[in-house]
This record gives C-alpha cells, structure tokens and sequence, in this order.
C-alpha cells in the first residue's frame, strides 16, 4: 500500500515535470526551433489541424523557421495561423514556403519573458506540493483506517518530502537553465 502511494506520487511528480519542460519550451528565446510553432493550429477544411500536420517545419538558419505546407493552397491559411498565434511572429510567404524571420529580443522583452519563466516554474513548484499534500492525505487515511502504522506511516511521510524536494530542485534547476537562456545575447 505504501509502496503504491509512492510510486503514483513519483509519477505524478514526473508528468508535472514533464509539462513544465513542455511549457518552458514555447517561451521563445531570440534563436529559432522548430519546436516553437508546434502548439499553432490551421483551419484545414473546416477542422483546427496542427500545423505540424499539414506542413513541413524545418530550420532556415539560426533565425529563420521555414513552413512548406503540403498543399499549396494551405499557404495562405499556415501563414494566417502564424501571424495570429500568441507568439508575437510576423511570417511571410516565400515561393511555396511561409518564411519566419525571429526577431531580436529587446532587453525589456528578455525581462518580461523571464517573469514568465518564473511564473510557469512556479506553477511547476505548486503542482509538485500539491501531489505531495494528496498522498500524504492518502497515508494519513491508512492510518485512520489502521491499514498502516504510525512509524511507517511518519517514515514514508519522510520519503514523500525527500521526492518533493528533488522534484522542487528539478524545476530550479529548469528555471536558472531557461533564464540563462533567455538572457545570453
């Protein structure tokens, strides 16, 4: 019983920290990946498509995205989707291609994304406590319910908190990696 308690809760703690990883991963940096405009959708035939179903996403340059979409009257629609994301892009269509320029992160821009960081990060930190509240509420019940002991119920406990604050110190260790991304010129 114990040894389920903590495992769902370790697993818990790695789905969140795998949405943090994720959510980080849109904060755009000044340097161009593919990975950017996986979220932005298309009107493909009525249905909101992932682009990355409709079109080829692919690096120019160090600054530059490229979009190729399958079919060429999907130009329009790929480079609509871009400019109306929430990712402040202005593309333009190059040929058969939709072109992507990234702009140059001013310095207030670079302070405004860090806040973001903090504020995403910091949500990463409450969804890990928050797994570690109910699953020391789980033990705590086992125990009302004399399916465990008090030693065992405090040792586990114990082990709970050490799972916590390694997970707490992955997303520290997230948010100092991304901010000295963000920050580097």
């Amino acid at each position: 019983m114990i040894a389920e308690i903590k495992k769902q809760a370790e697993l818990k703690m790695q789905k969140s920290m795998e949405s943090l990883k994720h959510s980080l991963s849109k904060i755009r940096t000044g340097r161009a990946h593919a990975g950017l405009i996986d979220h932005v959708t298309v009107d493909y035939y009525g249905s909101e498509t992932p682009i990355t179903q409709v079109a080829n996403v692919t690096l120019i340059d160090a600054r530059t995205i490229g979009v190729q979409p399958y079919e060429k009257k999907m130009l329009s629609a790929v480079e609509k989707a871009i400019r109306d994301s929430d990712l402040g892009l202005n593309p333009s269509s190059f040929g058969d291609q939709v072109r992507i320029p990234m702009p140059a992160l001013t310095e207030e821009r670079r302070r405004d994304l860090t806040k973001v960081v903090r504020a995403e990060c910091e949500d990463g930190r409450v969804a890990v406590r928050n797994v570690r509240r109910d699953a020391i509420t789980q033990l705590k019940d086992a125990l009302k319910a004399k399916e465990i002991s008090e030693d065992d119920e405090r040792k586990a406990a114990d082990d709970i908190q050490k799972l916590t604050d390694r997970y707490v110190g992955e997303v520290d260790k997230a948010m100092a990696a991304k901010e000295a991304e963000l920050m580097a010129v």
